[in-house]
């Protein structure tokens, strides 16, 4: 039987044990601590080519740089690209990526049992072996990885349920560098969770900024952002992008009572507290459209 834990339980326990002095590997393995599930071949694959499809990049990745932010705990992606004759970049706020290489192995076989044909890996002693015969870049300084990246040199930009957890602090730059290395006719394709990572709610909204974007709070593994749709939006707009909402969820009832939220939250919107998610495509904006 599944036991439902609290949101509060929940946020209480991962302070805890996120100061337990032990490698990030160790609750990996446990399940205790993710960073998506971008170790599991049928779910890379799926994700990829959806980002792909939604970006109408079917069938024209040849010769293409992709920029995938927040690959977590694998750098799959850049095998899955290479199959597409793509060389990728991966950029990420540490170094989360399994360094053992038997899932990678196993997407090989994947991918060759659907018809594709990957490079081949089995020589590859290390991640960095894969990488160098992928062509491929693995950055984990987060926002300060964009500084290696030359202007307007990636075709394509994706990232999934990656945006919300973002420092707040760091979202608009990361945004603009994101803006600053993809080319003119580039694109990029996100899918946003703007739920809690708590249970699928919206209780993070309860708590101040005051607290929720301390170095020890934020540091515990269940940060996002809270950046609210319409604010994120009007962020991507800032930054050099033309936006276009493909889809948008939303809760059937508010998530979460108005008198519960923090003060900073409860001027929000309705219908802007009910959205739980979306996915958006971003263009850059035409220099001679640019309003002033």
């Amino acid at each position: 039987m599944k036991v439902l834990i609290p949101w509060w339980l929940k946020i209480i326990a991962k302070i805890v044990l996120s100061r337990v002095p032990v490698d990030y590997s160790f609750w990996q393995n446990l399940g205790l601590f993710r960073h998506g599930y971008m170790d599991d071949s049928d779910y890379v694959v799926k994700v990829f080519n959806m980002h792909v499809f939604r970006a109408g990049l079917e069938g024209k990745l040849q010769g293409k740089t992709i920029l995938e932010l927040g690959p977590g705990d694998s750098v799959a992606t850049v095998i899955v690209a290479a199959c597409f004759g793509a060389k990728s970049i991966l950029i990420d706020a540490g170094p989360f990526a399994k360094s053992g290489l038997d899932d990678y192995h196993k997407l090989v076989v994947y991918l060759e049992q659907n018809g594709l044909n990957p490079p081949d890996i089995l020589a590859s002693a290390t991640l960095d072996d894969i990488l160098a015969v992928c062509n491929a870049q693995y950055l984990t300084g987060g926002l300060e990885s964009f500084a290696s990246i030359q202007d307007n040199t990636v075709d394509f930009i994706f990232s999934q349920a990656v945006l919300e957890h973002v420092r707040k602090s760091e979202f608009f730059d990361t945004v603009s560098e994101c803006s600053r290395v993809l080319s003119s006719d580039g694109i990029a394709s996100h899918r946003v969770d703007l739920k809690d990572h708590l249970g699928g709610g919206a209780n993070n909204l309860r708590i101040s900024s005051k607290h929720w974007e301390a170095d020890w709070m934020s540091s515990s593994g269940f940060y996002t952002n809270r950046i609210r749709f319409k604010e994120m939006l009007t962020i991507f707009k800032k930054a050099g992008f033309n936006v276009d909402v493909s889809c948008k969820d939303e809760w059937k009832d508010a998530p979460i009572a108005r008198k519960s939220l923090a003060k900073e939250f409860r001027g929000i919107d309705d219908d802007d507290l009910l959205v739980s998610g979306f996915d958006v495509l971003l263009k850059p904006v035409d220099s001679f459209k640019i309003e002033t």
